[in-house]
């Protein structure tokens, strides 16, 4: 004899439906006023609050069921976060105060790895002898115009993401970009270093470089990104912070972070992300291929120290806890 279960209550079904169907209208809200704002403003690059005040109005959109109190907790947890990149930024602008920026030892150290394959020069001037024209923007500088903007949300957006679901997952890995992003500033200080645009436009680099990471916003419209992106280089950024670089460390970081998380077989998938990363960098002028490296070398770096110092004081509370 077949036992029919009778369905479940109305207020069970209803109560998940009514959420999705908030979470589609205020999403939906929101993607309206971050794609507006994105055409009309540009990318929120510049600043870390506006970029953090997008996230939260997502998190506001997509738990819009919650009461304020606990969207305030978002504040409490990020906004000293916030602050502290604002400095990050700022302290950035003034890194290369202190010494005469390096240039002939990243030109010496590419045309050494990979001369042999480019004829000598390194391998930012042969991709764009291949691959750019002046007079055309190609559809690959469009891949390479987004796959560049994402290093100012890709990180903070994982780190949202992971806040809403696992907040231990959270502090993990913001504990790792926060050392990253220190030990990267400190090294800015101490060995300022020319990434292939600036030796071009100074005459320290033989061959002729377009710095043309932005080129791909203008073929789809999306002026005001590429204005956006092109005012923050020129007026809040160090120019010559190539080493490391940070713009690949921190995707490879990223992704680094979940790779023991997921199976073996989709490794290679969020591999090409750091990958596209480094094409980007090296194409568009932004920097060396042994920038990249370097920047890898921190993060396997920082995530042993930080994996290190997290299990002595997981040991050192348990020992606590015992005693106590």
């Amino acid at each position: 004899m077949t036992v029919v279960s009778p369905p479940p209550p109305v207020e069970e079904t209803a109560a998940p439906a009514a959420r999705r169907k908030r979470r589609i209208i205020g999403m939906s809200i929101w993607a309206v006023l971050f794609a507006v704002g994105t055409y009309f403003i540009g990318v929120p690059t510049s600043d870390p609050l506006i970029a953090f005040g997008w996230l939260w109005l997502a998190t506001i959109a997509w738990r819009s069921d919650l009461p304020w109190r606990q969207h305030l907790l978002f504040l409490r947890d990020w906004l000293p976060i916030s602050l502290l990149l604002v400095l990050y930024n700022i302290s950035r602008a003034y890194a290369d105060d202190l010494f005469a920026p390096h240039v002939f030892p990243l030109i010496h150290a590419d045309e050494a790895m990979f001369g042999w394959a480019t004829g000598d020069v390194v391998p930012t001037v042969w991709l764009q002898d291949h691959l750019y024209r002046p007079d055309v923007v190609q559809w690959w500088e469009v891949v390479v115009s987004l796959v560049y903007v994402s290093h100012f949300l890709a990180v903070p957006t994982i780190g949202v993401l992971l806040w809403l679901r696992q907040r231990e997952l959270w502090a993990r890995f913001m504990r790792r970009w926060f050392v990253l992003s220190l030990f990267g500033l400190i090294t800015y200080f101490l060995y300022p270093a020319a990434p292939p645009w600036w030796a071009s436009l100074y005459g320290q680099l033989p061959q002729h470089v377009e710095r043309i990471s932005t080129n791909g916003w203008n073929a789809i419209g999306l002026h005001s990104a590429g204005n956006t992106l092109n005012a923050l280089q020129v007026d809040a950024a160090n120019p010559v912070a190539a080493m490391p670089s940070l713009h690949t460390a921190y995707a490879m970081m990223a992704v680094s972070f979940f790779l023991p998380m997921v199976a073996k077989k989709w490794w290679p998938l969020l591999l090409a992300y750091p990958l596209a990363m480094t094409f980007t960098l090296v194409y568009s002028g932004e920097h060396y291929v042994i920038d990249v490296l370097v920047g890898w070398a921190y993060v396997a770096g920082i995530f042993l120290l930080v994996g290190f110092a997290e299990r002595w004081w997981a040991r050192r509370r348990d020992a606590d806890r015992v005693s106590a």
